[in-house]
């Protein structure tokens, strides 16, 4: 690491089996500057509640590693826009669960899919999803945790593939939260969205300037795309192995409004391939081109 520039923030999505810490100590070992992860089983609504001795062990890890700008995902089981009230009951519990962990552990990003519609209307569900955002209120304000809306492919009823749609959401609650975006590259794409060229990105980053504010734009999922532009669906490929290419992560690695912003890959195969991508980003990144 380069002390006089500020370090580029690449990771992924790391392991927290046995312990929160050690997506951390993961992280370390593939080359991460910055991690993602599960805080609880995404697969089940209850989960654990944080302990002492986590909380030490994660502090300790994050010293020892120097890793930052840590990131969680939330459940996938999470719908903050159900039109069920059962279901939307059990989503704000477990989210309000997961904010409550991610204030514990000091995270930065507690990043979620803003919600599905399941043929309720689009309006009112992103409604819902406002209300279910506002109910964390209090426990984010215990800490400096930021929410970020994921930007989805569009598959079935989801919400958030649209910039529309997540400035919509964002306009409404950013005055009473920390809130913000993550782009997932894959799922930008797929939904219509074009990122192959410079070119391409350029108009990307405008629109979404225009409709949501490159201010709230945090951080990025990266991702190549096994399915084509506009198809909305949401499949995962090795970078520069995809439909998307390696040009667009250059882009985002170079470019003066992303080259600084968390990145965290969640490419299929995990470490091994990890390794080999981050030191591939790092290296992208590091020739700047002139403005």
């Amino acid at each position: 690491m380069n002390g006089a520039k500020q370090p580029l923030l690449i990771g992924a999505h790391t392991s927290a089996a046995g312990g929160v810490h050690n997506a951390i100590l993961e992280g370390a070992r593939i080359g991460a500057t910055t991690v993602q992860l599960f805080t609880s089983n995404q697969k089940r609504w209850q989960s654990k509640p944080i302990s002492e001795s986590d909380i030490g062990l994660w502090k300790a890890a994050l010293e020892e590693t120097g890793l930052r700008q840590i990131m969680s995902h939330d459940s996938y089981l999470i719908n903050l826009g159900s039109p069920n009230p059962e279901l939307l009951q059990k989503s704000r519990d477990a989210f309000a669960a997961e904010a409550e962990r991610c204030v514990q552990l000091g995270i930065s990003y507690l990043n979620f899919h803003p919600g599905a519609h399941l043929k309720e209307g689009v309006e009112a569900c992103m409604d819902r999803i406002v209300e279910s955002l506002l109910l964390v209120k209090p426990i984010l304000a215990r800490g400096n945790t930021r929410l970020l809306l994921e930007s989805t492919a569009g598959q079935g009823s989801a919400i958030g593939a649209r910039f529309e749609e997540l400035g919509y959401i964002l306009e409404k609650v950013e005055k009473q939260i920390p809130v913000g975006v993550c782009i997932d590259t894959c799922h930008v794409f797929v939904a219509g969205y074009d990122i192959r060229t410079p070119e391409a990105w350029d108009k990307t980053l405008k629109e979404f300037d225009q409709k949501v504010g490159l201010r709230h734009l945090f951080a990025f999922h990266i991702n190549d795309s096994v399915k084509d532009l506009g198809s909305r669906v949401d499949r995962h490929a090795h970078l520069g192995k995809g439909t998307i290419g390696l040009e667009a992560f250059k882009f985002l690695m170079q470019d003066p409004r992303t080259r600084l912003l968390p990145k965290y890959l969640e490419t299929p195969e995990g470490p091994p391939v990890w390794i080999k991508e981050i030191q591939l980003l790092r290296e992208l990144g590091d020739f700047p081109h002139a403005h």
